[in-house]
């Protein structure tokens, strides 16, 4: 059941039919990697796939609180997700509630951040709603657009290190 791929240094596992793992280590401390997943100045600059532009990033990083990401296309289409954090653990864990306009269903992400040797590894787990969910996803490009977005905050991170 469980499959491991790796692109680049990035690392997607499915361990359930209802998950994705994906895990990548960056070379700069937890607290600079969850400001980085967590602040609305840094997140702009990385997530997502180059050929989309961040136009929404806002986030109220309590239990409860919400977020709201949307990004726009060169050709004019628009991306958007929100949320709701369920947990908030600054720097170790982040659980939120998520769901993008236009894809139906909600996930579970859980993202927890770990240091040694002054590297940080962050672990974000997708729970989705069903195994066609789940699948609908790894089908969509979102290895490549996750990849490529950590190889931004991984650039990001040497500049503010």
């Amino acid at each position: 059941m469980s499959s491991t791929t790796r692109n680049g240094d990035t690392t997607f596992t499915t361990p359930s039919d209802r998950e994705i793992v994906i895990t990548r280590s960056f070379d700069a401390p937890r607290e600079l990697v969850f400001a980085a997943f967590t602040q609305p100045e840094h997140l702009p600059n990385w997530m997502g796939p180059a050929i989309f532009t961040m136009v929404t990033c806002e986030i109220d990083l309590r239990v409860g609180g919400t977020y709201r990401w949307a990004w726009s296309g060169s050709d004019g289409a628009v991306m958007a997700m929100g949320g709701t954090y369920l947990e908030v653990s600054p720097p170790e864990r982040i659980v939120a509630v998520e769901s993008f306009d236009d894809f139906p269903g909600e996930t579970r992400n859980t993202i927890v951040f770990t240091e040694q040797d002054g590297r940080t590894t962050a672990t974000v787990t997708v729970l989705y709603d069903s195994p066609e969910a789940r699948d609908a996803t790894l089908a969509s490009g979102m290895k490549d657009g996750m990849t490529e977005g950590y190889e931004r905050l991984e650039e990001l991170l040497r500049s503010l290190a």
